[in-house]
């Protein structure tokens, strides 16, 4: 199992065990606002993800970074848009964001090597 694979499955496993868990109407309430967020309105879902993938690195988190970057790919981004991404982010958040750049970037290579659907 590659990495997209991987992270796909566990994201997949443990979103299904919050929504099943008893007393999760919060959680079911944030899921469905975050789906709403990246949805078209006067900004275009493209445009939304692409900040959505900085604000995850500003706040360092590889969870949400792979699942924007999956979203950027599925979007049609390019290398070079997500480069320009990586390099807004890293001045915003400073050079702590590097180390989610370079895991970012792998994740980002291994979503270009995959057969297109």
């Amino acid at each position: 199992m590659n990495s997209i694979e991987e992270f796909g499955a566990y994201r997949e496993r443990m979103n299904k065990k919050m929504m099943e868990a008893p007393n999760n109407k919060i959680m079911k309430r944030i899921f469905s606002l975050d789906t709403l967020t990246y949805q078209d309105g006067a900004l275009d879902a493209r445009t939304k993800e692409m900040l959505g993938l900085v604000a995850s690195m500003v706040l360092r988190c590889d969870d949400c970074i792979k699942y924007h970057l999956q979203q950027c790919y599925q979007l049609g981004l390019n290398t070079e848009e997500v480069m320009e991404i990586f390099g807004v982010a890293n001045v915003v958040g400073g050079t702590i964001v590097i180390p989610h750049t370079r895991r970012g970037l792998e994740f980002w290579e291994d979503l270009n090597t995959q057969p297109k659907v």
